[in-house]
């Protein structure tokens, strides 16, 4: 009879030192994902300032700009501009 209670008793205790084992790695792994759900909550505002910027940066009115200011073009006078067509021929 000794030797089945030491048996349940160790058996208890182990049975108790895996649960406290896997609430503990429970927690670790919890702590975890809500670690990386707010890194890519970061990074899906980051990517939306991203978009707005790419979408700044190509619009027409800054192209224009930046080739005015910065490259020096204007815009030709309409009797020097020609016209290719998809035959072949030019227009003026």
């Amino acid at each position: 009879m000794l030797r089945l209670n030491i048996f349940l008793l160790v058996t208890a205790v182990l049975c108790g030192l895996g649960v406290v084992t896997s609430q503990h790695k429970a927690r670790k792994l919890f702590q975890a994902l809500d670690i990386e759900q707010e890194r890519a909550r970061q990074l899906d505002v980051e990517f939306g300032q991203l978009q707005l910027e790419l979408s700044t940066w190509g619009t027409a009115p800054r192209i224009e700009k930046i080739a005015r200011e910065k490259l020096k073009m204007t815009t030709p006078d309409s009797d020097r501009i020609i016209t290719a067509t998809p035959g072949g021929a030019l227009s003026r």
